[in-house]
């Protein structure tokens, strides 16, 4: 059997680690040009090597999307965020959302 059927999808599972050298001044200006655009480094730089390969038309076509910026959805439990909307009735309990007594 060959390790070919498996390849895509273990392709698109994992995240290939490469080690990058780069002039210390080149680098500054790409982590000042990612924070301007709210990505990590790592990010600004697989968008534009994914950006270059698209323009000269060698970007794969199984190549998966972006990872999405961010946090990843979920996971929290708490439904909102601090400071966001609190319970419907003050901690005392005589707001509209008690009961009577």
């Amino acid at each position: 059997m060959t390790d070919s059927a498996e390849t895509p999808r273990r392709r698109s599972q994992q995240r290939k680690q490469v080690l990058l050298r780069l002039d210390p001044s080149v680098y500054d200006a790409l982590a000042r040009w990612a924070g301007d655009e709210l990505r990590s480094a790592n990010a600004q730089i697989e968008f534009l090597l994914r950006k270059a390969l698209a323009e000269a038309g060698r970007l794969p076509k199984d190549t998966g999307p972006l990872p999405r910026r961010g946090r990843p959805p979920g996971g929290s439990g708490s439904g909102s965020p601090p400071g966001g909307p609190g319970p419907a009735s003050p901690p005392g309990g005589s707001g509209p959302g008690s009961p009577s007594a």
